[in-house]
């Protein structure tokens, strides 16, 4: 929990991207707007998330569900919002599953690739027909390095 009032505030940076995107070009809003508006959004989201943990909290649950938040505006008598928030919701899901998809198949088509890289490596270890494992020079100067020190 926040231990300042002043920890609630959501980011001014994020405040003011919104209220640009909802204002129309060439309307100003002066520092003091913006920190209202920004305490407002602050006071909302707290109560919407209070409202919404009740609903959690009558279905013996700790966590909170889009479900709840929906009936916490319903309650809020913010229903003009519930049909944009489901929108919202179902393109979000929609973007999140395409995500999912979309890293499943990265990690398929990774697969064969490291299955090749596996098959190179015993390629290179391969024994030839007489049985004995083919090494190349710098591996035959190693062992003899060693042999002259064994003796």
């Amino acid at each position: 929990m926040a231990e300042r009032p002043e920890d609630l505030n959501l980011p001014n940076a994020v405040i003011t991207r919104i209220i640009k995107e909802a204002l129309p070009d060439g309307v100003n809003v002066s520092k003091e707007a913006r920190s209202a508006i920004s305490r407002a959004a602050s006071v909302f989201v707290l109560y919407a998330t209070s409202c919404a943990n009740n609903f959690a909290m009558k279905s013996k649950r700790k966590t909170l569900s889009a479900s709840d938040v929906l009936a916490a505006m319903e309650e809020m008598e913010f229903d003009r919002f519930i049909t944009p928030l489901k929108d919202a919701l179902e393109a979000y899901k929609r973007e999140q599953k395409g995500k999912k998809e979309a890293s499943e198949q990265k990690k398929k088509d990774k697969k064969p690739e490291s299955e090749e890289h596996d098959k190179s490596k015993e390629d290179e270890n391969e024994e030839d027909p007489e049985g004995v494992k083919m090494v190349d020079d710098d591996q035959k100067e190693i062992e003899n390095e060693e042999e002259d020190v064994d003796n």
